[in-house]
């Protein structure tokens, strides 16, 4: 039997019956099954024996003790390191300036759940020869930026003639990959009543059929604002090469449902840093990683070591229930059942005054409302009730 004999040759059946037989999860008996049959040849019975017994030691050290306030273990464990963080809210990105938002604004973005972030921002990855091609990847850059009319050429408003005339600038339609006959299609397409006139020196002149100066006026701004090329909200994109990748496009804005949809861009590796856009298009799953990896580097970036399990924590707590929510007042703070604990956390008068107009009543099972009326918190040793007889 396994376990008497000491010495001699360990066989692939010696190893799976005594990992099959430990207290390991089934993920860390399958990784150590496949590490131990790689050295197999040069174990012994003793040497398996005291590895089994390490490992065991080490899966038993490395399980939260029951009651354990993990909750209050991981909000010292970010916010001690949070204190160190920068308060800049921009980074300088490489050559062409794209700035994303880092350190401890960027931290506070993510826990707040905001939908509107400071400096949205995307990372698409391309397919083929996109990937290695840079011509290929500047054009398909210019699929994504947005180009409206005032970025193509120069706009003058002429009140004697009644008309909004354009100078399209042939240089910036080449960089841009914009054809003369897409702006004329793209005027027309601002209304029926539109009139485009190509003159002979090539400008165009622009008029409504209704003339009053305000209707000019009117006019000129939405030929301004005219979106010709590229997707609403993306307002610069960069092209960087990087040595592993190829060709990478980095993105001011973020539309994520709209890229994925663009030919040549790679939609099972294109990443934005705004989680709620993530939650609306992937779902649920894909949005609690984007939290965990996009809190985790931003602490490397800053230099600090916070272990994985106390964001994983946080992100769990702020997507259980299907949607992400905030950790304030208008999300999980503002949700707990206990009316001492929501009154602590902010608007006191506000919570207490709901409270007694409906009659709640509070259990005192958390650590806040034991506190408060000094009782011993339910957490830890104090989850214990003991009674001790003679």
């Amino acid at each position: 039997m396994l376990g008497r004999e000491e010495k001699g040759e360990v066989k692939p059946g010696d190893i799976e019956l005594k990992v099959n037989k430990s207290e390991l999860s089934d993920k860390i008996k399958e990784e150590l099954k496949e590490k131990l049959k790689a050295v197999r040849t040069k174990l012994t019975r003793e040497k398996l024996d005291d590895i089994m017994r390490k490992v065991v030691d080490k899966y038993e050290k490395a399980k939260v003790e029951p009651r354990e306030a993990v909750g209050i273990v991981a909000a010292q464990s970010i916010g001690e390191p949070g204190t160190q963080m920068t308060m800049r809210t921009f980074h300088y990105a490489g050559v062409g300036a794209i700035y994303i938002t880092l350190g401890l604004p960027r931290i506070i973005e993510i826990v707040d759940a905001r939908k509107k972030l400071s400096t949205p921002t995307m990372k698409i990855k391309l397919l083929e020869e996109y990937v290695v091609e840079r011509n290929k990847a500047e054009e398909l850059a210019m699929e994504i930026e947005e180009t409206h009319i005032r970025a193509i050429g120069k706009i003058e408003v002429s009140a004697a003639d009644m008309s909004v005339w354009l100078s399209l600038n042939e240089k910036r339609l080449e960089e841009r990959y914009v054809k003369r006959e897409e702006v004329e299609e793209k005027i027309r397409g601002i209304g029926t009543d539109v009139l485009v006139e190509v003159m002979e020196d090539r400008r165009l002149r622009i008029q409504r059929k209704k003339q009053s100066y305000h209707e000019l006026l009117r006019l000129e701004e939405k030929v301004s604002n005219t979106l010709v090329k590229g997707i609403e909200g993306i307002r610069r994109v960069l092209v960087r090469r990087e040595s592993s990748e190829g060709y990478v496009l980095y993105t001011e804005g973020s539309e994520l449902k709209k890229v994925l949809r663009i030919e040549g861009v790679d939609s099972t590796r294109t990443t934005t840093n705004n989680i709620a856009e993530i939650a609306e298009i992937l779902g649920i799953e894909a949005a609690r990683n984007a939290i965990i990896e996009e809190m985790m580097s931003t602490l490397e970036e800053q230099g600090l070591d916070v272990d994985a399990r106390h964001i994983t924590l946080i992100a769990d707590a702020m997507t259980m229930d299907g949607e992400v929510k905030q950790i304030g007042r208008h999300g999980i703070a503002g949700e707990k059942a206990s009316v001492l604990s929501r009154a602590a956390f902010e608007v006191t008068v506000d919570n207490l005054l709901e409270a007694a107009i409906y009659g709640e009543k509070d259990e005192l099972r958390g650590v806040t409302e034991n506190v408060i009326v000094g009782q011993p918190i339910k957490l830890g040793t104090g989850a214990v009730e003991l009674v001790m007889g003679k």
